[in-house]
């Protein structure tokens, strides 16, 4: 990648984040856009979620880490502390995999 290459996406990147503050103030959305927004942001979020939790590349990542995850959320549904989720969902993962459940 040449560095005038470089410059120009560092400067488009910069100007993205630039304009939420220098726009905050002068452009206003009706509350249904707002809420809508709020949701589709929570959705693409769950969606990365799963999609990290079920594959790894282009494979199925296997049962083990689809349960460890599936506990881990349950803990945060339930509102446990975060250590708690953290090693509750690791080791499910490791125990699973110790069983022999890929």
């Amino acid at each position: 990648m040449t560095l005038g290459v470089m410059f120009a996406i560092a400067a488009g990147t910069y100007a993205m984040r630039l304009a939420g503050p220098l726009l905050r103030g002068r452009v206003e959305f009706s509350p249904e856009l707002e809420k809508l927004m709020s949701i589709a942001a929570i959705a693409l979020l769950g969606a990365f979620a799963v999609t990290s939790a079920v594959f790894e590349g282009s494979a199925f990542a296997g049962w083990a880490r689809l349960l460890g995850v599936a506990v881990g959320a349950v803990l945060a549904w339930r509102r446990a502390p975060f250590w708690l989720v953290v090693v509750a969902a690791a080791g499910t993962t490791a125990l699973l995999r110790l069983a022999g459940l890929e």
